[in-house]
């Protein structure tokens, strides 16, 4: 078998973790398997650099913040492939330039194009395990690129492609995929599987299991995945493309606190204004989720929607400099905001979903500002302050309403 393996930052942290996961890497290869690796930096290692960076350019060029924060795992891998070794192991370490990760050139959020194989097969067919840098690649310039936070996720299952691999398991500090965050809801559960979907979704709402792309990837690409703890021999849980587990009214509740609303009021009631806004923020690849028009006064819109923190002052600036275009008379934002979100398959199928959710709210005394659907998730947007009581009670309530749901 053909086995890759990702292992987060918190699992490599120190030294006593590194020898931990070099003592699972080693029993995948006695196991008879070919082993590929995909590390991330150490522990809070990625932090450290943003803020030795902030020390002397605040708004330095994302182009050289990716050459700087690839640095990370770089280090990671020389580290476990030395740790491998002094444990009597073949291993080697590779950066995405050495294995050939293409990507595209978005600095900071770039995405993977091709991946060449040669040299990861060549490594492999001399039995050597072969450790590589997550989170990077490079682009048609030869610069470093990185993939966005989480994104060595991402460079596990594009590899695991890319490879035809047999399992690419993503090792992580928790059991695996949680109802909710267990570190905010003492009573949330640990799923034994999750349709590609509602992984996909939960993803992209907040929950930091796994990277958005990875997920997308592995479903685009039947790349058999499983999310694991490095610190126990929990099973895990099972990524897939149907799940025979008992359908529950929601699979999972998750936040977003890294999020800021952008508001625009004033703008002229008349076609093509939010394709201006839009198509300026999408040439400088930011991407918008929550987007809410409503009627102003005197023949003009108001336009609200939300993006990621990081992408705030990108925004406001580019908004500001084309307002003689947009024609606003106001622009502003909002960065105490946080998104909630509900997420499942059987809300399809089940009826006051929506109700149930707005109940908890209403219950826990929490007011919302925004609300985006879809087929298999709801969001709404609060205040930063209110998210824990917000996922307990949401929580709470739709684990009530399952239990009902099972016993009739």
């Amino acid at each position: 078998m053909l086995v890759v393996q990702k292992y987060g930052g918190s699992s490599v942290a120190n030294a006593e973790r590194i020898f931990n996961v070099a003592g699972r890497i080693a029993e995948a290869y006695d196991a008879g398997n070919d082993v590929v690796v995909i590390l991330s930096a150490q522990g809070d290692t990625t932090d450290d650099l943003i803020e030795k960076a902030k020390e002397i350019n605040p708004n330095a060029s994302r182009r050289e913040m990716d050459m700087l924060l690839s640095t990370g795992e770089q280090q990671s891998v020389a580290l476990m492939a030395m740790a491998l070794n002094k444990m009597g192991y073949r291993a080697i370490s590779l950066n995405a330039m050495q294995v050939g990760i293409d990507t595209t050139s978005a600095y900071s959020n770039a995405k993977i194009k091709t991946i060449s194989t040669g040299r990861l097969m060549s490594e492999l067919e001399r039995k050597n395990i072969v450790v590589v840098t997550g989170f990077q690649g490079i682009n048609k310039y030869e610069d470093i690129t990185t993939l966005g936070r989480g994104g060595s996720d991402t460079s596990a299952v594009a590899i695991a492609a890319a490879l035809g691999a047999d399992l690419c398991e993503i090792y992580t500090d928790v059991d695996g995929v949680f109802t909710a965050d267990p570190r905010v809801v003492k009573d949330a559960r640990k799923l034994d599987e999750i349709s590609y979907n509602e992984m996909a979704e939960l993803a992209s709402l907040g929950a930091k299991v796994l990277h958005t792309r990875s997920v997308e990837l592995a479903q685009k690409y039947k790349v058999e995945l499983v999310v694991r703890s490095s610190l126990s021999r929990d099973p895990g849980t099972v990524v897939k493309e149907e799940t025979t587990v008992e359908k529950m009214l929601v699979s999972g509740v998750a936040s977003d606190k890294d999020i800021a609303r952008i508001t625009i009021e004033g703008i002229a009631d008349q076609p093509g204004k939010a394709f201006e806004v839009f198509s300026l923020l999408e040439r400088k690849n930011i991407s918008v989720d929550i987007i809410i028009q409503s009627i102003g006064r005197d023949h003009t819109n108001d336009i609200s929607f939300t993006i990621s923190k990081g992408d705030l002052q990108q925004t406001m600036e580019l908004l500001e400099k084309n307002n003689h275009i947009i024609g606003a008379k106001k622009i502003s934002y909002d960065d105490n905001v946080a998104k909630v979100s509900i997420v499942g398959a059987g809300m399809a199928t089940h009826p006051g979903v929506a109700r149930l959710m707005f109940e908890a709210l209403y219950d826990a005394g929490v007011n919302i500002g925004m609300i985006s659907t879809s087929e298999i998730k709801i969001s709404v947007l609060i205040d930063k302050k209110d998210v824990e009581n917000a996922l307990v009670a949401i929580h709470d309530k739709f684990n009530l309403a399952t239990q009902s749901m099972r016993k009739n």
